[in-house]
């Protein structure tokens, strides 16, 4: 690893709560509040299975450098604070150099006590007028949600830059970040810049499902690292968007990928190549704008003169 990637994170792992009880019944929302809905028996054998796959997967990938380290964020409901309680099983003390619980990866706020039978027609609202966008009453949308996580990444990225978690250049440093599903998705929307189009079509992660962003050599995240190209096309990642994350498996730290489809492809798909191309499209398109004015012209003179004939006539 270059000196410029000895403060990163090797991994930035986004992990959903585990089974909770309105996972299990909705009808649980109608009577608490939802911080404080908790997780059922299964949801706590899952977190549980969860913390054992983390600690497997941090402490196996580098024998040779087994001086590796945890920091926790969690967002503050119950159900993801008992899954990390749950998950803090499988580590020792000296594994987790600290714990944040951080309100804006909170679950998105759907309103204050939910009715079964709104909540059912809202949503059907919701999956007309679009996902991100639509915005629950009394409640968030997912834009909304956006722009929290959005100022979370910017604290997190200072926290980095500054040092601010004390960290021992020669440990092997791990983020887990215990949160929602919708907040997971846009986490990784807001961090590989995926368009509301490439969110709408993504898949909620599982119940304790764990998804690994892992430090290239060149510096930048990638999902493609530890996750299968069939990983990624069931969470409803496009051929181009897993393209992309292959290509930053080697990619350097802030390189701009040029043939990244939807930064262009869907504005510009008819850009020209060159300057000399370009005036020459333009004066072509005047050319036929002139022709078509000269046609309108000419066929309301016609006009005029098929009506003054009939008149005269009529007379």
């Amino acid at each position: 690893m270059s000196p410029d990637n000895k403060l990163l994170p090797k991994r930035i792992i986004l992990v959903r709560h585990g089974e909770s009880e309105g996972n299990l019944d909705t009808a649980a929302y109608t009577t608490t509040p939802d911080p404080k809905i908790q997780l059922t028996e299964s949801g706590l054998l899952q977190a549980q299975e969860a913390g054992a796959r983390l600690h497997a997967l941090i402490s196996s990938s580098n024998p040779s450098s087994p001086e590796w380290r945890v920091y926790f964020y969690v967002s503050p409901y119950d159900r993801t604070r008992s899954t990390l309680r749950e998950i803090g099983r499988s580590f020792s003390r000296r594994r987790v150099i600290g714990v944040r619980e951080e309100c804006r990866i909170r679950e998105q706020d759907f309103g204050n006590f939910q009715v079964e039978e709104r909540m059912r027609e809202t949503k059907e609202d919701r999956e007309r007028f679009g996902r991100f966008f639509y915005r629950f009453p009394e409640g968030e949308s997912a834009a909304d949600v956006f722009d929290r996580v959005s100022s979370f990444l910017e604290s997190l990225w200072r926290d980095i830059d500054m040092n601010r978690m004390h960290i021992n250049p020669s440990h092997e440093l791990n983020f887990v970040i215990v949160s929602h599903g919708l907040t997971s998705r846009v986490f990784l929307m807001k961090w590989f810049k995926w368009t509301v189009e490439q969110f709408e079509a993504l898949n909620n992660p599982g119940n304790s499902e764990i998804r690994v962003m892992e430090l290239g050599q060149g510096g930048d995240y990638s999902l493609a690292i530890h996750h299968t190209e069939e990983e990624l096309e069931r969470w409803g990642l496009s051929p181009e968007m897993i393209a992309d994350q292959k290509w930053r498996v080697n990619a350097h730290k802030g390189e701009w990928k040029e043939d990244c489809k939807w930064y262009f492809g869907d504005f510009f798909h008819h850009m020209a190549d060159s300057d000399k191309e370009c005036e020459t499209e333009a004066a072509t398109e005047e050319e036929q704008q002139h022709k078509e004015v000269e046609n309108n012209l000419l066929t309301n003179s016609e006009d005029n003169n098929e009506e003054e004939l009939c008149n005269g006539q009529c007379s």
